[in-house]
């Protein structure tokens, strides 16, 4: 039974009425959407006329405001999938349809303790801080000081506070795991070399427990694939991608959209064996030439050069453009929270 007076995290920032300090959602006639943040005695403009935020402050969720050019907007709570899309970022964030499947494949359980590396922009911590609520943990590990300060301020906006279930940990997993006396229910890898990380995570994930990767490339998904199997200590492992393709809904011109959101990154998932065990021997034969045998492959001599940060696919992030998300997630924070400063950590 939940308790009115102490509801779940999050959850009375979802109800009641506008609030100062929320973002909202606006959408004009023709579909185009602005996110603000509820500041008395602020105004928004556009080209074409302006409305006061005191005119939303009080009024309830699902509402229109007119400004002075007579332009009606749809007024809404941003749904955790708008908010994710138009937050501050510095990392690119896990998308929405990909935070879904990995909350169901991983079967993410209220009260489950979750292993989550690297955190971004706070992306995909969102979505396991929902599913494990506050009775649960997630332990989020980030390699960069300055993405965790963006991903706090992601997460405390959207919340409204601190969430009681986070802790975030700057460091290399592979470092700073073994620290802790973390074990986990389910573990979730968004990162450059997760099968570097394969040993420590078997160490500190329950026997039968889920790991689940997200990559971007199919280079890093076979390596992940070929590293699990040679590890001895995790189940045959499964992949996909999906995508999402939306439609258009006008009377009976009902057909495909001309755009969609195809391919942002494969799920490659497996459970840990209990210790002593390992994996039943695998039946079905690879086929021919799906392992190269020694000595062939790039031509004698060939060399390619790499650029830093890119080996895998991964585009380098300007630290200008992170510092200004940081400055962006905070204000946000702040603005959610009420204070003239941020909460405490």
């Amino acid at each position: 039974m939940i308790d009115p007076a102490h509801p779940p995290t999050g959850a009375s920032t979802r109800r009641g009425p506008l609030r100062e300090g929320e973002r909202v959602q606006l959408t004009d006639p023709r579909g185009r959407m602005h996110t603000i943040t509820l500041t008395a005695g602020a105004e928004f403009h556009t080209h074409r006329g302006k409305f006061l935020h005191d005119e939303l402050i009080g009024r309830p969720d699902g509402t229109t405001i007119v400004n002075t050019a007579m332009i009606e907007y749809l007024v809404v709570r941003p749904l955790l999938t708008d908010f994710v899309l138009s937050m501050p970022r510095g990392a690119a964030v896990v998308y929405p349809k990909d935070a879904g499947q990995i909350v169901q494949m991983a079967d993410v359980f209220p009260g489950a303790v979750v292993i989550e590396a690297g955190v971004g922009s706070g992306a995909l911590s969102m979505s396991l801080l929902r599913a494990v609520g506050d009775a649960g943990q997630v332990h989020s590990f980030e390699r960069r000081e300055d993405f965790a300060d963006v991903a706090r301020g992601n997460v405390e906006t959207f919340f409204g506070g601190p969430h009681p279930a986070w802790t975030v940990r700057v460091g290399d997993l592979v470092e700073t795991l073994p620290t802790t006396d973390v074990l986990a229910d389910r573990a979730v890898l968004d990162m450059l070399a997760p099968w570097e990380c394969l040993d420590v995570v078997a160490d500190h994930l329950a026997p039968g427990g889920v790991l689940i990767c997200y990559v971007a490339t199919a280079t890093q998904l076979s390596r992940v694939a070929e590293a699990m199997r040679a590890a001895g200590r995790w189940t045959e492992p499964e992949a996909w991608e999906s995508m999402v393709r939306g439609w258009h809904l006008e009377g009976l011109a009902v057909r495909p959209q001309h755009r969609m959101i195809g391919h942002t990154g494969f799920l490659i998932t497996s459970r840990r064996l209990a210790d002593g065990y390992t994996p039943p021997l695998r039946k079905r034969r690879p086929a021919p030439g799906a392992y190269p045998v020694d000595g062939e492959g790039a031509g004698e001599g060939a060399e390619v050069e790499v650029v830093e940060g890119t080996e895998y696919g991964d585009r380098p992030i300007s630290d200008r453009k992170v510092r200004r998300a940081a400055r962006e997630a905070a204000r946000g924070a702040q603005a959610s929270a009420g204070t003239d400063e941020l909460p405490g950590r």
